[in-house]
């Protein structure tokens, strides 16, 4: 990337992050980026705000939950 396009990419992510905090959407800077991004890619941006809207509403996952030993998925040797 050119440093102009590299410039221009930043500046468009501070404004976006500056609207995201006025708006307070809780956004950090790289969640922010990453959801550009994947606009950039196709994604449906109201699909993604779902989602975002979901993962805020399920509940963090308990310590009770019995540890595994193994760091490999099941499904690999």
């Amino acid at each position: 990337m050119d440093p102009e396009a590299a410039r221009t990419a930043r500046e468009s992510l501070d404004l976006a992050f500056h609207m995201s905090n006025i708006l307070d959407t809780g956004l950090d800077r790289h969640t922010l980026s990453v959801l550009i991004a994947l606009c950039d890619l196709g994604l449906n941006p109201e699909s993604l705000a779902a989602v975002v809207k979901e993962l805020r509403t399920e509940p963090p996952p308990t310590s009770s939950a019995t540890p595994t030993t193994s760091t490999a998925p099941s499904f690999l040797p």
